[in-house]
């Protein structure tokens, strides 16, 4: 229990900072008087007494994760988090159903940005900023597990990305130097704010501006209205385009281009290449599907490049209805869902990296067929791939499939069509927001989804968003061994 008393502490003081969070927003409803507030006092105490007891229990913890602690944290925070954040959903003029709550606080801490509720333009001010909010610290979140855990549990090839430091040892997850944290921390926040304030230019309220610059910069796709980013001026749409694709870099990419050395290193940019070259394809494609039909002319490259980043960067916002845009674009923006931007970034997917090293790895077997005892090195990043990095790359494309197929079969089975079935999988496993078909396309949502539905999906968003092998870990029986 000792090795767990990390796990408490950090658990404890992530649901207390959730509960001074919600009594901030509590007050805030008070003032506006926009019959909000008892949720969010209920969730304040709810947070904070749990909180409480956790950091209580974890006193006097050594400050280091062991493996199984860290995995134990990461599922914690990730299923305890929404679970507690849904409160303010279920009261007050929202009250939707507890599976309706949960299913909205999961896809926003996860950053997918499905959604059950309507009227949003009509809502109360503090539950849409409740919405961002989620999404915003979901967005910080994931870069901190994919820089600090998951390169640590070598999850499907993000031991590539660990950071180096001599303090790290084998069987431990100890912080690079906490100045990394604060620069990461920093630039995500800058970041949010020019992207508000570019909003801001571009036409918006100051309301819309700072909820959409949360939930562009986190790629989670809430909006303050039912028509999305549709509701807003071309400005905006160029705006989305910037952020959509600023948050779905590196963070670290950031690091390296304030530190000269690092941006010289070979491959330093390599998976950032890599993305900018997918949405230029796949933009090409969508123009093209666009040029085919009469009057699908109107903001031919905005339109259609504003789409394209969006799913493919897993924000979900859409401009128009692109399942309008015939069977070419339909079966691009199927393939784009499970794409994703970049490692180390707050978008989801499956990851432009390891597009790349499967790709590599192709190549690397065609070219040793001819010669089997030939040796041919592949690099990705400047890093030399083992057979171990392509493995674990394989392996983990193996279970994404696996989560999608084994999704869709259950949705199946609770009576959706077979567009919804396999759409509602693939979007909630790359943490994308819309999907296709009648029901939860772009002009959609999920709210006639039944509730065994919403909670196949909320296990799904949750198994995308930490990488899948994360949650099979704890289920695990080994892993619980000593």
């Amino acid at each position: 229990m000792r090795h767990f008393q990390i796990v408490f502490l950090i658990l404890g003081l992530l649901y207390l900072g959730l509960a001074a969070l919600a009594a901030l927003v509590a007050i805030t409803s008070l003032g506006l008087a926009d019959g909000a507030a008892g949720g969010f006092f209920e969730c304040a105490v709810a947070a904070g007494f749990i909180g409480g007891v956790l950091a209580m229990a974890g006193r006097g913890a050594a400050m280091d994760l062991e493996f199984r602690a860290a995995v134990a944290l990461t599922v914690g925070a990730w299923i305890g988090m929404p679970l507690l954040a849904s409160i303010p959903f279920t009261t007050g003029p929202v009250s939707l159903s507890f599976t309706d709550a949960v299913f909205e606080a999961v896809s926003g801490i996860t950053t997918t940005g499905s959604t059950v509720m309507a009227g949003l333009d009509e809502t109360a001010p503090t539950i849409l900023f409740w919405r961002s909010l989620l999404q915003w610290i979901g967005g910080i979140g994931i870069i901190g597990l994919s820089i600090a855990i998951l390169p640590f549990l070598r999850v499907g090839g993000m031991q590539l990305f660990q950071l180096e430091s001599s303090d790290r040892s084998s069987d431990r997850v100890i912080a690079r130097p906490g100045n990394l944290a604060l620069i990461i921390a920093g630039l995500y926040v800058s970041l949010t704010l020019v992207c508000a304030l570019s909003y801001g230019a571009a036409g918006m309220t100051g309301f819309e501006a700072v909820n959409h610059a949360m939930t562009t910069v986190s790629t989670g796709g809430y909006s303050t209205s039912d028509g999305s980013m549709g509701h807003f001026a071309a400005g905006a749409h160029w705006v989305g385009i910037v952020f959509m694709l600023g948050g779905a870099i590196p963070f670290l990419t950031y690091v390296r281009i304030l530190s000269r050395r690092e941006a010289r290193r070979p491959g330093a940019f390599e998976e950032v290449g890599g993305l900018l070259l997918l949405v230029a394809g796949f933009t090409l494609v969508i123009i093209a599907a666009r040029l085919a039909l009469p009057g699908e002319d109107e903001g031919l490259i905005r339109v259609s490049l504003f789409n394209t980043i969006s799913v493919i960067t897993t924000t979900g916002y859409a401009v128009g209805d692109y399942q309008a845009w015939g069977p070419l674009a339909l079966a691009a923006f199927f393939i784009l869902t499970f794409l994703g931007g970049c490692a180390g970034s707050t978008s989801g997917g499956f990851k432009t990296f390891r597009i790349q090293i499967m790709v590599k790895s192709i190549w690397r077997t065609l070219q040793q067929a001819p010669l089997p005892h030939s040796v041919v090195v592949s690099r990705h990043a400047g890093q030399k791939l083992s057979n171990a990095d392509i493995a674990s790359v394989a392996l983990f494309a193996g279970l994404y499939v696996a989560t999608f197929a084994a999704g869709a079969i259950l949705l199946a089975a609770f009576g959706l069509d077979f567009v919804t079935a396999i759409t509602a999988s693939a979007t909630a496993v790359a943490n994308v927001g819309p999907g296709l078909g009648d029901v939860i396309g772009p002009a959609g949502n999920f709210i006639p989804l039944p509730d065994d539905a919403k909670w196949v999906l909320c296990l799904i968003m949750i198994l995308g968003r930490l990488e899948i092998i994360t949650i099979l870990l704890m289920i695990t029986p080994r892993f619980w061994g000593r």
